[in-house]
């Protein structure tokens, strides 16, 4: 083999690596080692509030909202009850059932979450994974949210989640918890 289509090919391989390497998604693993560490059990105790918007698949804001919620945990499981109102004074309630799996593990259910949602904790991070209906425009939709929370101190939290529908991103969603 020559030099010059030696050095294509290693370019080219080279260019393959970095491609690959640049779609690979964080896991909850990649946050073992940051501090502070998420405990569900106390940052879900008690009253927190929740600031929001949703943004569409071009990054432009459609909602914005509020949520007090309610946390308390009888053994390994939590009720967390959480009263949304949006901007234009929509109120929604969603109650969920989360169950401690042990291990950084916990699943959820909800009135309006198709099955069970499943997380996994490390470090100060919660991946959080379900697939929710979405009332709009008078039908009803199953949409995938991919949540990311983030404890940043003992009082606040930062989530980002993606909702999409058919692995097609529809938009985001970002909130800042404060545990009161």
């Amino acid at each position: 083999m020559n030099p010059s289509m030696l050095n294509r090919r290693l370019v080219l391989l080279g260019a393959s690596s970095a491609l690959l390497a640049g779609c690979a998604a964080p896991g909850p693993a990649d946050y073992a080692s940051e501090k502070p560490v998420l405990d569900l059990r106390s940052y879900f105790s008690g009253k927190l509030i929740a600031h929001g918007i949703f943004t569409d698949r071009s990054g432009q804001v459609q909602r914005r909202f509020v949520v007090n919620l309610k946390g308390s945990w009888n053994a390994a499981v939590c009720v967390l009850e959480e009263d949304f109102e949006y901007s234009d004074g929509v109120r929604e309630r969603r109650v969920w059932t989360i169950t401690d799996l042990g291990g950084g593990r916990y699943s959820g259910t909800a009135g309006d979450v198709v099955g069970q949602a499943q997380g996994q904790a490390s470090g100060n991070a919660l991946r959080w994974r379900y697939a929710l209906k979405l009332p709009v425009g008078g039908q009803v939709y199953e949409v995938d949210f991919d949540d990311w929370m983030y404890l940043v101190d003992e009082r606040v939290m930062l989530n980002k989640a993606q909702m999409s529908k058919f692995g097609i991103k529809l938009g985001e969603v970002t909130l800042s918890f404060q545990k009161l």
